[in-house]
């Protein structure tokens, strides 16, 4: 039995408040220092980064991981590769609890045929991103392995899942490699693949933040955050604010049950695939969207049955919501690198680094000035942010410039989940057959993405074709 005094009893509790002491002092220190108020790093960025200095050097103090310790219930010991730390499953569950927060919404805009396209266009950018991510490393990942005997030839792909979709598929795909495959520190590698994702999202954003400000974006913006109205957090036919149960908590317990119906149901699909769990819940944050949607549907159809008599999920209390998990899912991100992983294959994670970061920037740029040109800016934001730290990256970016979230970026971010999963299903049947068939894959990786980027550009593509046509037509 255990005591109330011990460790056990308070250490998540600990961990928790730890995190959000950090995040507040960092915001004390953006709002304070005028060289960090003006880098416009997001201040969950910047906890993040402030909570993983104290902990390399306590480490280096003690001999210690921080986060190992009594105080966090763990039990003094040197950091355990083999086990995914609690700060790492912390990150795991806030992103699909902020996404499913930000699904179950009632969307402000109707879905036209227009914004049904773009939606689209959304899932196809998110999927050709990643392929242009997996080529490059994996190409990158072969070339190395001819000067560096022994090295593993298809360590290189793990770029798109680190930068692409985030620490937890990075140390999925990582473990799968060196469980299956021998990849020697394929954990590791994975972690600090997306480690070095963060920091592309945070630096490379706040460097695109920053030229935006000098073009004079962000005064008009600024205002907006001011004018709060009754009616941006309460809406008619809502439930009470505080009715014999709290709104915000008819807010969590929805979240919280669209996540445990997320659980049964991949449960479910593990069950018929065997040997595909991992890639299953390494998925947790997608199937939580098609939750949530669904969850969603279900309400709508009990509201116009006349069962639900009021609204029961509240826009503004959700945007709330999803803002903390993914303040606390970039936090616990960032202070779980282990900057003594980066003494392997360093070179190799550099290069990789350098060139996710530098390809991802361009090609969306690419992307949104010709298919989103009424809000290339957040489109922007929110799509480098995703693709290079995850998607609570994006939308921190996003904030910055979008903070009341007009534009339709944040609505296509979440919503693009489901174009993406189809699209994006082929590239998880390749990563299981990489290690083996390197060249083959490749070839594979690059076929695909030639094949997303004409859909992805389809009515320029044709539209050309069609003009080209024209004067011979007329001709005749």
């Amino acid at each position: 039995m255990e005591n109330f005094w011990d460790f056990n009893l308070w250490g998540l509790l600990n961990l928790f408040s730890v995190l959000l002491l950090s995040m507040l002092f960092a915001n004390f220190i953006k709002k304070s220092v005028k060289f960090l108020k003006n880098s416009l790093i997001p201040t969950s960025v910047l906890g993040g980064i402030l909570l993983l200095i104290v902990a390399i050097v306590y480490e280096k103090i003690t001999g210690i991981p921080l986060f190992n310790t009594q105080f966090f219930g763990g039990n003094g010991s040197f950091y355990d590769d083999t086990k995914i730390s609690t700060l790492e499953i912390i990150t795991y569950h806030s992103l699909a609890l902020g996404f499913i927060a930000s699904a179950l919404k009632p969307s402000k805009r109707k879905f036209t045929k227009e914004r049904n396209v773009e939606i689209f266009n959304t899932g196809i950018t998110t999927v050709s991103s990643y392929l242009l991510q997996g080529i490059l490393g994996l190409g990158i990942s072969i070339i190395f392995a001819l000067v560096a005997s022994g090295f593993f030839k298809g360590a290189g792909v793990i770029l798109c899942f680190g930068y692409g979709q985030g620490t937890g598929q990075a140390l999925n795909w990582g473990g799968i490699y060196q469980n299956e495959y021998g990849f020697v520190g394929g954990r590791s590698f994975g972690l600090t693949i997306a480690a070095l994702g963060f920091l592309s999202a945070s630096i490379g954003g706040v460097i695109h933040l920053n030229f935006l400000k000098k073009k004079g974006l962000f005064e008009k913006k600024d205002l907006a955050v001011k004018n709060l109205y009754l009616s941006d957090v309460q809406n008619e036919n809502e439930i009470e604010l505080n009715g014999s149960m709290d709104k915000f908590s008819v807010q969590v317990a929805l979240i919280l049950i669209t996540y445990t119906l997320t659980y049964l149901f991949m449960l479910l699909i593990g069950s018929f695939a065997s040997g595909l769990e991992t890639t299953i819940f390494g998925f947790n944050f997608l199937f939580g969207v098609l939750m949530a949607t669904l969850v969603k549907v279900v309400i709508n159809f009990l509201t116009k049955k006349k069962i639900l008599k009021k609204q029961y999920v509240n826009n503004f209390l959700m945007d709330r919501i999803s803002g903390f998990f993914f303040d606390i899912m970039v936090i616990a991100g960032i202070a779980a690198i282990r900057i003594d992983i980066l003494n392997q294959y360093w070179l190799m994670i550099i290069i990789l680094g350098l060139v996710g970061a530098l390809a991802t920037y361009f090609y969306n740029r690419l992307i949104v000035k010709k298919l989103f040109p009424l809000y290339k800016e957040e489109q922007f934001l929110v799509m480098y942010g995703m693709l290079t730290g995850t998607a609570s990256t994006g939308v921190i970016l996003l904030r910055e410039l979008d903070p009341n979230f007009e534009s339709p970026a944040q609505d296509n971010l979440v919503f693009q989940q489901i174009p993406a999963i189809i699209f994006g299903f082929p590239l998880m049947l390749i990563a299981n057959i990489i290690p083996e068939h390197e060249i083959t894959c490749l070839c594979l990786l690059v076929g695909l993405f030639v094949v997303l980027n004409i859909i992805l550009f389809r009515s320029f593509i044709f539209k050309k074709r069609k003009n080209k046509t024209t004067p011979i037509e007329n001709k005749e």
